[in-house]
């Protein structure tokens, strides 16, 4: 039927094989032995049954075997309904086309489902936009927007693209981006996502990203990478299906000679066989992986949780060790500069170090740029900066070369020059537990910089939902001091043998293969300093990656809202997708061995097995589609401590980089 989209066409063909199955059923018990055209109606009533329910999964299946070399399932049902009305039992075929064309509806159906939840976002995302010009605004296409545009948000419309904030101040609902169901308060210098909606103020709002690039068009690819990706059991369903269909076959041939040498005669074999053909047949046990890791996946990011396929969802199952980094993911990311220390004049020192942390995306080189300014202190011009990951940054001013960064980076610049030339107030300030920018030229320190960071208000909670999940081991690992870190690790319960300070890059992967080692390990940071951790980790989690690129690349799994009992949150769901599955593996094989143990020793009828193996089929997919009502759910008030109101209400940026 090409006249019909491919949509439509399975419910047609399945709507016409139930027609013609009722007619059938009708002509078979309803009309009386007298009427002459009744066994004709019933005749041309199953026609009709083995044309729509056995000519498309026939050429389906000759298709999947020219092409691809595949015994598919749907032959065995073809070949079965076949053999029945071979020897007479044409009804009983066309019941078994019957039933398999309805479940295999159901089921495209309800994995459709599964598969639309994200794709439901697309609907989310304004068509049109109004852009600022020079003599007032112009509605334009929002896929012709460019970074540098501003547009004008009025209340109650989508925001059209990922960008910031410049002018006014509105709560935005951003529950279809993180799934957080409270708003957010943001003013000028916030992010906001594509396909979030502004609740009560005029925005203005400068295009950080194209439409092609924003928050929502890298969700969607992430979860159409993900559905595509394999779990290792979703891998060795598709194995066991090809081979065992072979097998199922070739038994069936050799049970039907068996019958024959044991004295039924050839219609009677033939029946029996077929019979076992169904009985026999995979579809319950390939289907029970699939159904429920498509629909956790499709929950998961219902919940602001993108998993990057089936194999991440499972391996976060097992995870029992999870290692966090501390700045940007256990702490809001948002430093705030608490003093300045230099010998000279400190709005020279401010001036430098604010010229040279402008080309830095660290959660502390924002905070120094935003002292600047608070200051109204002109940044100097810095040229040839370069990042020195884990410890800091590089760059060239007016006088000649300056850096700035901690402890590791001041070493590093006095092993290229002299001895490192200590000011008296940097004793003073080593036990301190605030963040040390050190600012020098070669060996010579010019001046620190304290900073302080705040634990997210949603850490310890958590923090201890994990624990009360069985995680055996959490650790902290930061390239910050120790005195930061242990005040940081106290306020948030960590034990002190699990605060890891003063690492680099390197150490944190060292740290996380040494907890690989106790048991699967799952490693919690926000991108850039923790890709390598990230990388060597059972599973990478990415924290606030609605505003972090690197994050969604590293990582296996993404949080979008920088709330951590969502983490907890995704390790019980991922739990219960892995019992969903035992479920769906146990009731699929038992009812199969049943069934064929049935059709070997006793004289199973045909409508029975077709029954019991379509029922099962039917059953374990729903079953795993129990999954998509069960969406990661954050309890209202289960914050762990006391909330910061003032911090939730403006948002947590999240941060680019980390300690």
């Amino acid at each position: 039927m090409p006249w019909i989209d491919e949509e439509t066409r399975p419910l047609v063909l399945t709507g016409l094989t139930l027609a013609g199955m009722v007619l059938a059923a009708i002509a078979h018990w309803a009309l009386p032995q007298g009427v002459i055209w009744g066994p004709v109606a019933g005749n041309l009533a199953l026609l009709v049954v083995f044309a729509a329910g056995g000519i498309p999964p026939g050429i389906r299946a000759i298709r999947a075997l020219w092409t691809e070399g595949e015994l598919d399932i749907d032959l065995l049902m073809v070949v079965a309904a076949l053999a029945a009305a071979v020897v007479g039992a044409a009804f009983e075929g066309g019941v078994l086309l019957a039933l398999f064309s309805l479940s295999t509806t159901l089921e495209e159906r309800a994995m459709g489902r599964a598969r639309r939840a994200i794709e439901s976002l697309m609907e989310l995302r304004p068509d049109r936009a109004l852009r600022r010009t020079a003599s007032g605004t112009e509605e334009v296409p929002v896929a012709s927007l460019v970074p540098g545009d501003v547009v004008i948000l009025r209340p109650g419309a989508r925001v059209p693209v990922d960008g910031e904030i410049v002018e006014g101040e509105s709560e935005i609902d951003e529950s279809t981006i993180t799934g957080e169901s409270v708003p957010v308060l943001k003013a000028a210098g916030a992010q906001v996502f594509e396909a979030t909606v502004n609740q009560n103020g005029i925005l203005a709002i400068r295009v950080d990203r194209p439409l092609a690039e924003s928050t929502v068009a890298r969700m969607i690819a992430l979860v159409t990478e993900a559905q595509a990706a394999r779990a290792p059991s979703e891998q060795f369903s598709d194995w066991f299906g090809q081979r065992y269909t072979i097998a199922v076959l070739g038994g069936s041939v050799l049970a039907f000679l068996v019958f024959l040498l044991l004295g039924n005669g050839w219609n009677q074999a033939l029946y029996r066989a077929a019979t076992l053909l169904v009985a026999a047949s995979p579809c319950a046990i390939v289907i029970s992986v699939p159904a429920a890791i498509l629909s956790a996946l499709s929950a998961s990011a219902r919940g602001g949780v993108l998993f990057k396929g089936g194999a991440a969802l499972e391996t976060l199952a097992s995870v029992s060790n999870f290692a966090f980094d501390k700045t940007g993911t256990l702490t809001t990311g948002r430093q705030e500069l608490t003093g300045l220390h230099c010998e000279g004049d400190e709005a020279d020192f401010l001036a430098r170090l604010a010229g040279l942390e402008a080309q830095s995306e660290h959660p502390v080189a924002d905070a120094i740029r935003r002292a600047a300014v608070a200051r109204e202190i002109a940044p100097v011009a810095v040229r040839e900066a370069r990042a020195v990951p884990g410890e800091g940054i590089v760059g060239v001013d007016d006088e000649g070369m300056l850096w700035a960064g901690n402890e590791r980076l001041a070493d590093r610049m006095a092993r290229h020059s002299a001895p490192m030339d200590c000011p008296a107030f940097l004793a003073a300030l080593h036990d301190t537990p605030m963040t040390l920018v050190m600012m020098g030229r070669g060996a010579r320190i010019l001046g620190v910089a304290t900073v302080e960071d705040q634990p997210r208000h949603t850490a310890r909670a958590g923090l201890a939902a994990l624990r009360n999940r069985g995680v055996t081991q959490l650790a902290m690992v930061t390239g910050d001091r120790q005195a930061v870190a242990d005040r940081v690790g106290a306020e948030l319960g960590f034990a002190p043998d699990a605060i890891h300070a003063g690492l680099r890059p390197e150490d944190k992967v060292e740290i996380v293969a040494d907890l690989a080692s106790r048991g699967r390990v799952a490693f919690v940071g926000d991108g850039v300093n923790d890709a390598a951790a990230l990388a060597r980790a059972d599973v990478g989690i990415a924290m606030g990656a609605a505003g972090s690129e690197v994050a969604l690349q590293a990582a296996d799994v993404a949080l979008l809202s920088d709330d951590l009992r969502r983490l907890a949150a995704a390790h019980r769901l991922a739990q219960r997708a892995e019992r969903i599955i035992r479920q769906n593996l146990v009731f699929a094989t038992g009812a199969m061995v049943t069934l064929v143990a049935s059709g070997l020793f006793f004289h199973l009828p045909l409508p029975i097995a077709v029954v019991g193996h379509e029922g099962g089929t039917v059953l374990v997919v729903l079953n795993g589609l129990r999954l998509l009502a069960d969406p990661i759910r954050i309890p209202e008030g289960s914050t762990g401590g006391n909330l910061d109101t003032a911090t939730k209400r403006q948002g947590e940026r999240p941060a680019a980089a980390s300690a």
